[in-house]
Parts: structure tokens; sequence; C-alpha cells
């Protein structure tokens, strides 16, 4: 074991501070990373407070890491030392399930090693990258292509692949007509990939304060769901509806969005359950989804695509310090469009 730098919060209520922690020495199969850069996502908070009431403290989020590789085990083939590396937010999986030996360990029926809040094959709590460094298996990490700087691709790893994966899988694409309810951290991503696709790509955001942004990466259209008369324009227009919105939400309203064998699928995770009418799935032959990150090959997939369409998080960089302060503007949707933690600031306890 080894020591590192990290920054931990050791309670619900209680605040960031600068913490030790220990990693595991390299394996034969392991990836040494010096992390360069950690997105801050939603989830981290949830996990941080305790909203779901499984975290485990002392607690060190993170699972949107990009970073170089320092050091390699001596059975890794994939990477070499200087390679740029990414992680997202799975370690490791039973890699014997079915949905592993498909390359959707997002699903593992095994049971998935998450990043942090987590605990290891050896037993040993998971630790995500508000850290210094992190050892991974080298079958969980992800090359970063050199065309994406390294702060605006640690998002994609958790806010890329989670729109990424369903765009995919729902065959968006030329002559389709996609919408994403909600421009924030994931909705911005999901516009840049859903018009690099080629689908016919639709805001859906409550307030017009995004509208240039979301037109200037590539939305063909903006629409306020506030606006009277929006739900009756759109009505039975679109093939695919993603919602990245936590809030509750009509779904029946947006159902009535979707022509024929028209999807809404919901990302988010609002604490009360969804609540459908019959009626609206019945007409227009509509189905509600939902979906997780994805597997590695599909990560792996996404980065690639994202550098070669010129797609990256836009970003905003902070001090390990200023963790707190960037939650607490998160909650308040003061953030475009992710707060990305600069790891060279953690400062030693």
């Amino acid at each position: 074991m080894f020591t590192v730098n990290a920054r931990c919060t050791c309670g619900p209520h209680e605040p960031f501070k600068a913490f030790k922690i220990q990693r595991r020495e390299l394996g034969p199969r392991d990836v040494l990373i010096d992390i360069a850069y950690a997105g801050i996502c939603h989830s981290d908070i949830d996990h941080a407070r305790s909203v779901r009431g499984r975290s485990t403290y002392p607690l060190v989020p993170g699972h949107e890491i990009a970073g170089i590789v320092s050091a390699v085990g001596e059975e890794v083939t994939r990477f070499s030392v200087g390679d740029r590396a990414g992680v997202g937010n799975m370690v490791d999986s039973c890699r014997v399930c079915p949905n592993c030996h498909a390359g959707l360990e997002q699903y593992c029926s095994g049971g998935r090693v998450m990043t942090y809040n987590s605990v290891g094959r050896d037993g040993q709590p998971t630790y995500g990258g508000y850290s210094q460094k992190i050892v991974v298996d080298q079958d969980f990490v992800l090359h970063i292509p050199d065309a994406i700087a390294l702060q605006n691709a640690a998002p994609l790893f958790c806010a890329g692949i989670t729109l990424y994966s369903p765009l995919r899988h729902w065959e968006a694409g030329p002559g389709k007509r996609v919408a994403i309810l909600g421009f924030g951290g994931l909705g911005h991503v999901g516009v840049q990939i859903s018009k690099a696709l080629g689908a016919h790509t639709t805001v859906l955001e409550l307030s017009s304060a995004k509208r240039a942004d979301a037109l200037r990466l590539g939305a063909d259209e903006f629409c306020l769901t506030t606006e009277p008369g929006m739900f009756d324009e759109l009505a039975s227009s679109l093939d695919l509806i993603i919602s990245t919105v936590p809030a509750n939400i009509d779904v029946d309203a947006y159902l009535g969005l979707l022509r024929r064998d028209g999807t809404f699928v919901n990302l988010g995770v609002p604490d009360k359950r969804l609540s459908i009418s019959p009626m609206a799935l019945l007409r227009n032959r509509r189905s509600v989804a939902g979906s997780l990150s994805g597997g590695l090959p599909e990560t792996q997939e996404m980065i690639d695509f994202c550098a070669r369409h010129g797609i990256g998080a836009e970003v905003e960089v902070i001090d390990a310090d200023r963790i707190d302060e960037a939650y607490e503007r998160l909650l308040a949707g003061d953030v475009r469009y992710r707060f990305v933690i600069d790891v060279s600031t953690m400062a030693a306890p």
C-alpha cells in the first residue's frame, strides 16, 4: 500500500477536507494513473450527502477521471507509461455474467465494483478521483485521444457515456428527431453527440438563458417547456426524448411529444416514483425506458467518437479547496456546464 493526498468528507453534513488515503501496490494487470482532473457529477453530491442512504465514510468521490499513466504492471499490454488515460464509474465487475461477456459491464449481474463508495475484490473500500493517484485494472481504463484536452475529457467518462449509450442504443441518426430534456452537465454533451450522429436535435428547457449555448453546440431547435402551446406544437413529432433532469416532471406530457414507436428514456433519479397514464403509452405504441452509463467497449467508442467530432465538456476548472462551493453552485444550477477539479491543487493534510 502507498499513501496519496485526497479530499474527503466524513459525514453527510461535513465539509471536504484534506485527507490521506491508501492505494494498493501495483498488481501485474494494474495501471497507475497520476490524476490531472476530476469532474464533479451530481451523483457525487448524492453520495457525499448520503441522499440515497448508502454512503460509507470517509468518502472520496469522483468518477470522471483523466490523467497520465505513470506505471504499469508486468502483464499490462494495453497501456504504457506516458499514455493519457481515463476512468469512469466502475473499476471492476464479475467478468463472467452474460452482461459482462457482452461488454455491458454497467449491467453486471455478479456485482460491479464502483470507483468510490464500494468495496473492491481485495475487501478494501474504493476511493475516487478527488485524489492524486489511482490504481485500476487495465480492463477498466480508457485511452484518451490527443484531440481532447484532459480537463474537457474527464466529464465524458460519466456525462458523455451516459448520453452516448442511449443515443446509440435507440439509433439516433439521420432521419431521427431527438429531444434532450435539460441542458446541463449531461444535456450539453448529449446535444453535441446527437448532432454529430446526424439526428435533428431539439433542446427542451425551462429557461431561455441557455438558448445561445444550445444553438452554438449544435441544437436545431430550442423550446421552452413553459411556453404556451409548446406541447401542442411538438405533439407526436419526436422519435426519442432523453430526460437528464432529476426533478419530478409530468411524464405524460412528454410522452405526448412522441410519434409512433417513440421512446422516452429517463436518466434522472427523482425523489418520487414516475407516474404514467396507460393511455399515454398506448397511443402511438410509445415506450418508457431507462439507461445506465455504458460498458467499457462502448465508453472507448464514445471517447474516440468525441475526439473525431471535436466534442468535449464545457468546464469550469476549480481548485481542490473549492469543492464545497462547487457543490452549492451545482445544486443552484450555477455552472456552465461541468466543474472539474485541478488535482495539482490537492493540498497535503
